[in-house]
C-alpha cells in the first residue's frame, strides 16, 4: 500500500513530497497531525473530506485506514486532478475524487460516513449542518478555521447542532529554517481544529 515516498505507517508526512499547484493551500504536516488525531479513525472508516484541496487528509488517512473508503470532494477540475496524482504517488487505492461543490453534490454520494473534515468552504456554519446531515450515529465531524469569524460560526454550529465532546484546539507550532547563514524558528500559521460527535 505505500511508495517509495513514504515507506512508514506513521501519519506526519513531509510537505515536500505532495505535489502542489500555486495558490492551492496545504495543510501543514503538523496540523495535519491534530486533524487526524480529532477524527478517531479506525482500520474501516468511512471519510468524506471537504474541500480537500491539495489532498493530504486524502492521501494520510487512506494510508491509516486501508480497509476504509475516503470520498474527497472538490469543486475545481484541477484540482481534483491534483488530488488524484498526489493519491497515485503514494500508492493510495482507496480514495475517490468527487468533483462538485459542497453541498449540493453530497446528495449523489450512496456511502454515509462515520468521520467528515471540513477544510473549507462558505458559508461554513451551513455547510456544517449539511453534512451533519449525512453522518451516521455517533460520527464525529472536524472542522478547521483560519480566522475568528470561521471559529465563530463553527462553535455557533456545533453548539445548535447539540454535538457532544466538542472541543477546540488551536495550533501553535514553530519550524527550524535556515536563512542565509543563520537558522531561527518560524511560525506556522495558526489554525483552530474543533470537533463534535453526534448523538445515537
Amino acid at each position: 500500500m505505500h511508495s517509495s515516498f513514504w515507506p512508514y505507517v506513521t501519519p506526519g508526512i513531509p510537505d515536500e513530497l505532495f505535489e502542489r499547484l500555486p495558490g492551492i493551500p496545504l495543510s501543514k504536516r503538523e496540523v495535519r497531525l491534530l486533524i487526524i488525531s480529532a477524527l478517531r479513525l479506525q482500520a474501516d472508516s468511512v471519510l468524506w473530506d471537504v474541500g480537500a484541496g491539495t489532498g493530504t487528509i486524502p492521501v494520510e488517512t487512506g494510508l491509516l485506514c486501508p480497509q476504509g473508503q475516503v470520498i474527497a470532494v472538490e469543486r475545481d477540475e484541477d484540482v481534483a486532478n491534483l488530488i488524484r496524482r498526489n493519491c497515485d504517488r503514494f500508492g493510495v487505492r482507496n480514495v475517490q475524487v468527487i468533483e462538485g461543490s459542497a453541498p449540493e453534490c453530497l446528495r449523489e454520494l450512496t456511502v454515509m460516513p462515520q468521520r467528515i473534515c471540513i477544510e473549507g468552504g462558505r458559508p461554513i456554519k451551513g455547510l456544517l449542518k449539511e453534512v451533519w446531515q449525512y453522518l451516521q450515529p455517533s460520527g464525529r465531524v472536524v472542522a478547521t478555521a483560519a480566522n475568528l469569524e470561521n471559529l465563530y460560526a463553527l462553535s455557533e454550529g456545533f453548539a445548535e447542532l447539540q454535538a457532544r465532546n466538542i472541543e477546540v484546539v488551536q495550533s501553535a507550532v514553530n519550524r527550524l529554517e535556515k536563512r542565509g547563514i543563520h537558522q531561527t524558528f518560524a511560525a506556522v500559521n495558526p489554525i483552530f481544529v474543533l470537533s463534535g460527535e453526534k448523538l445515537d
